[in-house]
């Protein structure tokens, strides 16, 4: 590695304890100049969504989440009463649960139950994991985020003694979202079988009007904050979405904002080289050629950054994983994240990441600091720290030597204010990367998609049941069941929708098993 160039293209930002190393990007000297145009256009975007433009046409919506740390900043008067209205709101309620004004019906809350997915859970949970610690938190936080009948029953069964101090916090904008509907009635019947109310232990966070906010006004719940049209749920983590159950759990909600609010002022300068968001961007430009042709690997050298590959996978790819532009011409552009956390991965895939094929480049996350409590010498003069951090520098040359490129985050210590950082660091990057690729980052057609579709074969599984109900005893193979409701062309569906009814005997519908499985034969009724 050349020392002339690590000084180069080395970003330290002592305000922030943070540092950007690009040198280990193979870009020519003369690629930041070449880019400049298209830096600056970035730049003109990024003030104007923060102005208040329509920077999500297609919603026609507002992209409001750096308001959320900079409320002064908000285009309008009512936003930011909004914003500091319900950040109030959300230190009072989590000191009356607390201190015991607000209890449930067997005493004290000590658990936190999260209901959500997608955004309203991957945020919270990163950032519990990063900053919790369970000998001081308030409560303990338990993820309720899937649609799996298994996963909720092991998560009831784990909670079902201590049910009467568990507040429950119901995350979804509309209300409709399937998985977070089908937690929440999964929970409301847990609590009726224990004999207690759900609404004296639920929360919910929501936008105003929904199906979920007259559920909870209907019921009774015991409170209810908003979630707005103008943010979106993989950049809700500093609205109430992530701050609430982060207040709950004890965290230090503000110096999480004051973190990301450090960031933004940083990132928004227009001077390229000292902007580290724009480098970022610029990276990941370089490395895919703007179109997404290697993998990002995030790989944090703490324990405490785990989650933050998983959190960072929607917010990266659901933000640039687009068919089209913003010019309706299809691009399919996206850049693929996946990771876990050093040294783990030295003994998982960096065997690949060395000699395999080169379709990748990785983001390091170096922590300076390596614990609170007192060292701890496994060798003379050496700590586990000192080898995880010999780890973390072995890699990276190694990668390097074999022509693997890298990007490296240096924090001093992961702490509420540098989480909060990172995530402001990502989602300005993410931005301005739309723009150099001229994609709409606020959107997402995909997932809409993925719903619809989810949809269809839900109605698809109501027909083929009723049609085995109304006809009881009766056999059908997948073709004369598609035959019978003149779905001929969903045979697949249909045979995958037979297997799922017969596995579960509450639906009693029974298989009989045949050669070729094709001719598998299924009736309704008990043996």
């Amino acid at each position: 590695m050349n020392w002339d160039r690590f000084q180069r293209y080395y970003l330290r930002l002592d305000q922030l304890d943070f540092s950007l190393d690009v040198s280990r990007v193979d870009f020519p000297d003369d690629y930041l100049d070449k880019m400049e145009p298209k830096m600056q256009a970035a730049f003109e975007a990024m003030v104007a969504l923060e102005s208040g433009a329509i920077a999500n046409p297609d919603e026609k919506r507002q992209v409001g989440h750096y308001w959320l740390r900079a409320p002064e900043r908000a285009p309008s008067d009512a936003i930011r009463e909004c914003i500091e209205s319900t950040l109030t709101k959300i230190h009072a309620f989590a000191q009356n649960i607390h201190q015991g004004d607000i209890r449930g019906k067997h005493g004290l809350f000590q658990h936190l139950m999260l209901i959500g997915i997608g955004g309203s859970a991957l945020g919270p949970q990163f950032v519990s994991q990063a900053l919790g610690d369970p000998l001081r938190d308030k409560l303990s936080v338990h993820f309720l985020d899937n649609t799996d009948p298994d996963g909720i029953e092991r998560l009831i069964a784990q909670l079902q003694d201590v049910l009467g101090q568990t507040l429950v916090l119901v995350i979804s904008k509309s209300g409709t979202t399937p998985e977070t509907r089908n937690g929440m009635l999964e929970m409301e019947a847990a609590y009726a079988k224990a004999g207690l109310k759900f609404a004296d232990h639920a929360v919910a966070i929501t936008g105003e009007g929904s199906t979920l906010d007259r559920h909870a006004i209907e019921a009774g719940w015991l409170e209810r904050f908003p979630m707005w049209e103008w943010v979106g749920g993989r950049t809700s983590e500093l609205a109430a979405v992530g701050l609430l159950p982060a207040a709950l759990q004890g965290l230090p909600i503000d110096a999480l904002l004051a973190g990301a609010r450090e960031m933004d002022a940083v990132t928004r300068t227009p001077c390229t080289l000292k902007n580290p968001a724009a480098l970022l961007a610029l990276m990941w430009y370089h490395i895919t050629e703007g179109k997404g042709t290697k993998d990002m690997v995030i790989l944090p050298y703490k324990d405490r950054l785990e989650l933050f590959s998983k959190y960072l996978q929607q917010l990266v790819m659901e933000s640039l994983g687009k068919e089209k532009d913003v010019d309706d011409r299809v691009v399919h552009q996206g850049i693929a994240v996946y990771g876990n956390k050093g040294s783990t991965d030295q003994h998982a895939y960096v065997q690949q990441l060395r000699e395999g094929v080169h379709n990748f480049f990785v983001t390091f996350i170096e922590v300076l600091k390596d614990r609170q409590g007192e060292a701890f010498e496994v060798e003379p003069d050496t700590t586990s720290g000192d080898f995880l951090h010999g780890f973390f520098l072995g890699t990276r040359e190694a990668l390097y030597e074999n022509g693997r490129q890298s990007i490296t985050l240096t924090i001093k210590e992961v702490s509420a204010g540098s989480i909060g950082r990172l995530i402001a660091l990502f989602e300005r990057a993410v931005g301005f990367y739309a723009s150099l690729v001229n994609i709409n980052a606020y959107h997402q057609p995909g997932v809409e998609a993925g719903k619809k579709a989810a949809a269809t074969i839900l109605d698809l599984k109501r027909k083929v049941l009723n049609c085995l109900r109304d006809e009881p005893g009766s056999l059908f193979t997948a073709g004369s069941m598609a035959q019978k409701l003149n779905l001929e062309p969903q045979c697949e569906f249909i045979f995958k929708i037979l297997e799922h009814l017969a596995a579960n005997p509450e639906k009693k519908v029974r298989k009989i098993t045949r050669e070729p499985f094709s001719e598998s034969e299924y009736l309704y009724g008990q043996d």
